[in-house]
């Protein structure tokens, strides 16, 4: 009974979507205020209905309900009860269906808390919110049910895919999810303004904190998911340039392109007809990974293997709302009016410098990811595009970015001196150098370029704070009256110093873990020992575990440094009864910034245990400086500036004698 209230909740919410996608935008036509008013307890209910459903499949896995199908292909019995909860969205129905529950969520947040809103604006945006909903809920009633029914369920399931059984995986989807799904404002945001024929300052503004928002979670759900690569998969890498992480990868780059457009818009009513144009992109790209993820075109350990047929129900939509959105712009763009006209040695020409680098990025990416997919469907001939494309396209194109990053905010808006940013980077100038010089000099092997990689990341990290330290006027005013001034500053300045400075930080950890790592793969008997970056990895031998729905084999190394016991591994394989699959479960051990990572592999006739063991110097790094990111962004949305709508007038007006200072 609980799944038919889940599906039917489904139904309504449909209906509610249907009426959310075409009263509103009609009021807004006809200028009818009650029509108009409908959108938010439109939006509202909407959640309400979809959250109900997803709860109601909940439910079924938590309780094991094999007379569901979707239970009985992606849960058991015996799983772990994290897993159970995770299983929910651990698949093609139960993903798509927390979709349209985050999509529903973002709709409802502008209901809420957008009410300083134009009221017009207001509609026209929640009613293409509604439309993508529309799409997505058809989609999920009639090609991806997940309430469908067993005529004789049986007593036990299939089990999760145990790759996805694993803390990371409960995590990373949603959090990419709310990533995808939040880019939907954006494009609802500028389908509305296309509607109206009006970009201005205030709709910069007004997009900004969900393109933040939504960025924000994409960039910790693409960190989650590397990380869940790097330990999960037994490989030690954290970045393969698999068709699926690259179609998380395009949205990152065409959002944070966006956000740097945005702000140019806001401060100069520049770049609309670029901005609106991102904002459509942007979310078309995210449509685009799912996608690939969900049509069967590819086979990637994270890729959902479903009916091509349910592919072309998606491509529909990817056609229908990035066409029409695309030919409504090529309709509106040539009246869009454009801002003031700014010198190239500007803060808006580095940030349009940019923009091109990022896009041209994104670009590479997508001919990488896309042309062996559309050369096999259009010639049957089947090719790989693997990391040396990548590397050598994607690479160079950031290079640019890096560089630029720490000098524009340095720059003044229309006309900046370049001299002047000049000076102020001189800091992070000589800290670069002098990195460069000592890596150079004394760090032994790796690439000849990896010491300038060392140094661009150090320059991109102090760079980063330089605006601060200029608008602090540090080292210029005594220190209590620098940390007036520090503590002073919007905090959106102090997010975008920490997500620079985040940049800089996972480039480092990059550099180096590519750079100078070190590895051994070998095959011990119990007594023996190997080895790597100073540390004595001995074998000890091999136990067996019973796992809760797996029997796990592990291998006991115990690791010294300079003959004192620093740590042990327990790299394993398990092998899960209920789908007869092994895996691959590695051992990290972390010492400071860097890790020694071991992992097993199968087990040999003559006792030896082979062993793969990587010392991964400052490897870390490359996730810390995700978070420092996803701070920065944090920060930033927490800028007063950044509220959702346009501030409403003071009921009491300022006294004569102090009139309100001008910003």
């Amino acid at each position: 009974m609980i799944a038919e209230i889940g599906h039917y909740a489904l139904v309504l919410a449909l209906a509610l979507a249907i009426l959310q996608s075409v009263l509103p935008i009609w009021g807004a036509r006809v200028r009818d205020a009650a029509l108009m008013g409908l959108a938010s307890p439109l939006a509202f209910g909407q959640l309400a209905l979809i959250a109900v459903s997803f709860a109601a499949l909940t439910h079924a896995y938590v309780t094991s309900d094999f007379s569901l199908v979707n239970v009985v292909e992606n849960s058991h019995s015996a799983k772990p009860l994290i897993y159970k909860i995770s299983g929910v969205w651990g698949n093609h129905e139960g993903s798509l269906l927390l979709w349209v529950l985050i999509l529903a969520l973002f709709s409802a947040l502008v209901a809420g808390f957008g009410r300083n809103l134009p009221e017009r604006l207001k509609a026209d945006v929640l009613g293409v919110q509604a439309t993508i909903s529309v799409a997505f809920l058809l989609f999920v009633l009639i090609t991806s049910n997940p309430f469908a029914r067993l005529d004789q369920p049986p007593l036990e399931g299939q089990d999760l895919n145990p790759l996805l059984q694993d803390p990371g995986l409960a995590i990373h989807p949603p959090l990419l999810y709310v990533g995808y799904v939040g880019f939907s404002m954006a494009f609802s945001f500028a389908v509305a303004a296309l509607i109206e024929g009006k970009v201005d300052a205030a709709w910069a503004r007004w997009v900004r904190p969900w393109t933040l928002t939504a960025w924000l979670f994409l960039t910790l759900g693409i960190a989650m998911g590397s990380y869940w690569a790097y330990y999960e998969l037994g490989w030690g890498g954290f970045w393969f340039w698999d068709p699926v992480e690259n179609a998380s990868l395009m949205p990152w780059l065409s959002g944070t392109a966006l956000l740097h457009s945005a702000v140019v818009m806001e401060k100069r009513e520049a770049l609309k007809v670029w901005t609106v144009l991102l904002a459509l992109l942007t979310f078309a790209l995210s449509l685009l990974g799912t996608f690939i993820v969900r049509s069967g075109v590819l086979t990637s350990v994270h890729a959902f293997a479903v009916d091509p047929a349910r592919g072309v129900a998606i491509l529909i939509i990817l056609v229908v709302f990035v066409g029409g959105s695309l030919a409504l712009y090529a309709l509106r763009a040539p009246s869009l009016k454009q801002g003031g006209v700014f010198a190239p040695v500007s803060r808006e020409g580095a940030l349009v410098l940019n923009n091109l680098f990022l896009t041209a990025a994104c670009a590479a990416v997508f001919v990488g990811t896309l042309y062996p997919l559309a050369l096999e469907a259009v010639t049957g001939e089947k090719i790989s595009v693997g990391p040396p494309f990548f590397n050598n396209t994607f690479g160079p194109l950031m290079l640019p970015v890096m560089l630029v990053m720490p000098f524009a905010p340095l720059l003044a808006w229309k006309r900046g001196d370049a001299t002047r940013a000049l000076n102020g980077l001189l800091g992070a100038i000589v800290v670069a150098v002098v990195a460069t010089a000592l890596v150079a000099g004394f760090v032994r092997g790796g690439p000849t370029l990896a010491p300038l990689g060392v140094g661009l990341a150090l320059f991109a990290i102090v760079g980063a704070f330089a605006e601060i330290a200029e608008r602090a006027k540090l080292f210029r005013a005594s220190p209590a009256e620098s940390v007036r001034r520090a503590r002073g500053l919007p905090s959106s300045a102090w997010g975008g110093a920490l997500a620079h400075a985040g940049m800089g930080v996972t480039l480092l950890g990059v550099v180096a873990a590519t750079a100078w790592e070190s590895e051994s793969v070998t095959a011990l008997k119990q007594g023996q020992t190997v080895q790597i970056a100073g540390y004595d990895i001995s074998y000890d031998g091999m136990i067996q575990r019973q796992g809760p729905n797996f029997r796990s084999t592990v291998a006991k190394l115990t690791v010294r440094k300079d003959g004192t016991v620093a740590t042990r591994l327990e790299p394993s394989r398990r092998l899960y009864t209920a789908r007869q699959m092994d895996l691959t479960e590695s051992s990290i051990a972390t010492f400071g910034l860097s890790q020694l990572y071991a992992s097993v592999g199968e087990a040999r006739g003559d006792g030896a245990a082979a062993l793969r063991i990587t010392y991964k110097p400052l490897v870390t790094l490359i996730w810390f400086g995700s978070i420092f990111m996803a701070l920065g962004g944090c920060l930033s949305l927490a800028d007063r500036r950044l509220r959702v709508g346009a501030p409403r007038k003071s009921a009491r007006a300022l006294p004569a004698a102090h009139p309100a200072p001008a910003e």
